[in-house]
């Protein structure tokens, strides 16, 4: 990032697009959204991780690293490709359109997409350009994809359960035996293949469609992965696991002001004396791969590459861990080394961070994250308001997908905040707040302004995408399909205009 480019746009993640298929996906609409954001005058799209989601839905709990959502591929596109037929797509489930229901589209996907992948193979064999196509992928992928199809093939042969609850043959396969597996299990290891192939065909002429308006793709990893991963399956010894597999500490967060236990995410910690003596490969790799898929990477939990908080496997709260220093200069000089010195990396820094945690991030040119709405939930003074901002290296948020829409938020401050927002934005009430925050944000120094689609449509708490905390109901809101009215263009990009960023 260019400390002194001035950009604005949404962040908004393809499952919320409002497709006819209960749940978004790289078609059509996703191209109406891109047109949407060039007549608005807006130069960023953000997202959330576009990795195949695991237990949960959440795109920060994910089966691999590096795998792409295949409940986002396109039915129309595999219509197109001679893979499915409009008839076949009549069954799909009618569920709410403003939200998605996993439990009922998950299945639906999942039988037309296994349909679809038997004619691909049946017709890449006759098809020599669709048969080399396919190959050129898989062999450009195979540092992931190969574990990955395995990992998958084995996880629905036991039924979908854990790697930990496998057989131990299975739990740590040797060398011999993955090749007996891939022998095996070959049809359904190319299946997932398959997914891949035809998610990746579809993001890159999307990326491609963006970037040729002008617009750049932030994406979004967490610094931690899956347990039930194929990245911990198959490298467990760059992760903290005892000899079965299982993890010896898992990360959280400490105590503090908002939870007296703290909180225990449960993700394995990475060894990273192993990961040090192969020079970060597998780190620089998934960088490396995130970084050919999108324009910028925001990196969640930044603050665990100067110290984690380590939890003893088996606790149930987060109270009795203890900070262990991560060798974060170490693998970003490896990441340089491979990639370039400028690398466009967002370094999520919220919460409690400690002066070494900025050095860290200062150090490596990364900007940092300042939400509008933490300015504002007490009556004191606080850095994340706008007169507060020092460094225009950093990208100004008026929410993010875990806090609540803008109006959703401000019903809930108590008075006395409620009085410091409308006093600070000159607003006498409540109406219009939201665009009132999106000026704030425009109106900063900070080189990026951000904010999600929800607070561009004025919605309330009806537009949350996730509770943090909260296990179900997360992650399912999508827009209609007539909500991106030319209007809010226009007022985008008078804003866009008027603040610089056009």
């Amino acid at each position: 990032m260019n400390q002194y480019e001035r950009l604005s746009g949404v962040l908004l993640h393809p499952t919320s697009f409002p497709s006819p298929y209960g749940i978004g996906d790289l078609g059509e609409e996703a191209y109406e959204f891109v047109d949407f954001l060039k007549e608005a005058g807006q130069h960023l799209w953000q997202i959330l991780p576009l990795t195949h989601t695991g237990y949960g839905d959440s795109p920060y709990q994910s089966f691999s690293a590096f795998a792409g959502q295949p409940l986002l591929i396109s039915p129309k596109h595999l219509i197109s490709l001679g893979l499915l037929k409009e008839a076949e797509l009549s069954d799909c489930p009618r569920a709410d359109s403003q939200h998605i229901d996993y439990g009922m589209i998950i299945p639906w996907k999942e039988k037309i997409l296994s349909l679809a992948y038997r004619r691909f193979h049946e017709k890449k064999e006759t098809d020599q350009k669709l048969n080399d196509l396919f190959n050129t992928f898989c062999d450009k992928e195979r540092h992931w994809l190969s574990d990955y199809a395995l990992f998958m093939a084995c996880k629905k042969l036991h039924k979908g359960v854990s790697w930990l609850e496998w057989e131990e043959a299975y739990r740590k396969p040797s060398h011999s035996f993955k090749e007996e597996l891939l022998q095996a299990l070959s049809s359904d290891a190319e299946y997932y293949k398959f997914l891949q192939f035809i998610f990746f065909s579809e993001w890159k002429k999307l990326k491609s469609y963006a970037n040729a308006k002008g617009i750049k793709i932030i994406g979004d990893i967490p610094i931690f992965v899956s347990m039930d991963s194929a990245d911990v399956w198959a490298n467990q010894h760059l992760f903290q696991l005892d000899t079965k597999g299982f993890p010896t500490n898992v990360a959280g967060v400490p105590p503090d002001y908002f939870s007296a236990t703290g909180q225990l995410w449960g993700n394995p910690l990475y060894n990273w004396d192993s990961h040090r003596d192969e020079n970060y490969k597998w780190w620089v790799s998934r960088i490396r791969t995130q970084l050919t898929n999108l324009d910028i990477l925001r990196i969640d939990h930044f603050r665990g590459f100067e110290a984690y908080w380590s939890i003893p496997y088996g606790e149930e709260t987060a109270i009795k861990g203890q900070w262990i220093k991560a060798p974060g200069y170490e693998l970003f000089n490896a990441v340089k080394n491979s990639l370039g010195d400028e690398l466009p990396i967002i370094a999520e820094d919220l919460g409690i961070i400690t002066p070494e945690v900025n050095a860290l991030r200062e150090h490596f040119g990364f900007p940092g994250m300042k939400v509008l709405q933490f300015a504002f939930e007490s009556t004191g003074e606080s850095d994340y308001l706008p007169h507060r901002y020092q460094n225009p290296l950093c990208v100004c948020y008026t929410g993010t997908h875990d806090n609540d829409t803008s109006l959703g938020w401000f019903d809930k401050l108590s008075d006395e905040c409620k009085k410091k927002v409308l006093c600070y934005t000159n607003n006498s009430n409540k109406k219009r707040l939201n665009l009132d925050f999106m000026r704030l944000a425009m109106g900063s120094i900070a080189a990026y302004a951000v904010f999600p689609l929800q607070d561009i449509l004025g919605l309330g708490s009806e537009g949350r995408m996730n509770v943090p905390g909260v296990p179900a109901g997360n992650w399912n809101w999508r827009y209609k399909k007539d909500a991106l009215l030319p209007c809010l263009a226009e007022e985008l990009k008078d804003m866009a205009v008027l603040y610089g960023r056009y």
